[in-house]
């Protein structure tokens, strides 16, 4: 039997997996996902989303996936690994992924990598327009991780975000990246005087932190009146991981399989010692960290 079944939950309470449903919503987060669908509505363009590794970028983009799959009016893609080594093979991504009709373009005897950047280009404009205008949908493109584009898929970014009526944008762009997205976009003005909104998420605060924990037992179905994780536990924690979400998660999860072990009631400060500790012996952390 699972550890977690043996302390009374449904599930896994900090799996690392991007579960929008174990997504909490610090005032940070809410007010990037809040302004992202803000912008998307009003068909703005361009929202760029910052943060270190284990910010909850990730988790926030399938929390943006689940709010665009519960609506009957968009139409959207999401990219996890954006490694385009130039702007062809990126044109040819989307057109695949958004099953764009290229019958005026590929022959009997002609595939989708024989097609030039002018016509993918071309077939990709048309799509956006009929999605747009005749369809009246909502065309986004989210893309995690957006720290490796490519400059060529960066300047194709631009190009495709040029593609508009007098009203709006015709295509919806997403970008979540780690900080060293920043200065990439910086090298490339007319693509930075595009963001209509921007947004850096940081680590937790202790409350947040400790809000998260409680959260995250919750939805995992605990329901027990008793704390699994005493404050002492918490506020060690929030010392070790810095705040950062993911982190967080991880010591959660360690900490309540040596709960199960232990034979001990809650975690507490004992046991999230031990597991700093012996990451410590290990190599794995470095002692002015503790």
């Amino acid at each position: 039997m699972s550890y977690y079944k043996v302390l009374g939950f449904d599930k896994e309470p900090f799996s690392t997996s991007p579960d929008p449903a174990f997504l909490y919503l610090t005032r940070e987060h809410e007010i990037a996902l809040t302004n992202v669908l803000i912008e998307i509505r009003l068909r703005r363009g361009l929202s760029v989303i910052l943060g270190d590794v284990g910010t909850g970028k990730t988790s926030l983009s399938r929390k943006l996936v689940q709010y665009l799959k519960e609506r009957g009016d968009f139409i959207f893609h999401i990219v996890l690994d954006p490694c385009f080594e130039n702007e062809h093979l990126f044109l040819s991504y989307l057109a695949r992924n958004f099953d764009i009709n290229l019958d005026g373009y590929c022959g009997s005897d002609r595939k989708l990598w024989q097609l030039n950047v002018m016509d993918l280009k071309e077939a990709l404009e048309k799509f956006l327009f009929q999605a747009c205008h005749e369809a009246q949908k909502t065309v986004v493109l989210i893309i995690d991780e957006a720290q490796k584009l490519s400059e060529p898929s960066m300047e194709m970014l631009r190009v495709l975000l040029n593609y508009e009526t007098n009203e709006n944008k015709l295509l919806q762009v997403v970008l979540l990246g780690q900080m060293e997205l920043h200065p990439k976009i910086l090298r490339i003005p007319n693509f930075c005087d595009r963001i209509s909104f921007k947004h850096t998420l940081h680590p937790l605060g202790l409350k947040d932190a400790k809000d998260l924990i409680h959260f995250r037992i919750r939805q995992a179905g605990y329901t027990s009146n008793s704390n699994l994780f005493l404050d002492e536990a918490i506020q060690l924690i929030h010392k070790v991981s810095h705040g950062y979400p993911r982190r967080i998660t991880l010591l959660c999860h360690r900490a309540l399989k040596n709960l199960v072990m232990q034979n001990k009631w809650a975690v507490d400060e004992g046991i999230v010692r031990g597991i700093i500790e012996e990451d410590v012996s290990s190599g794995w952390l470095s002692p002015v960290l503790r």
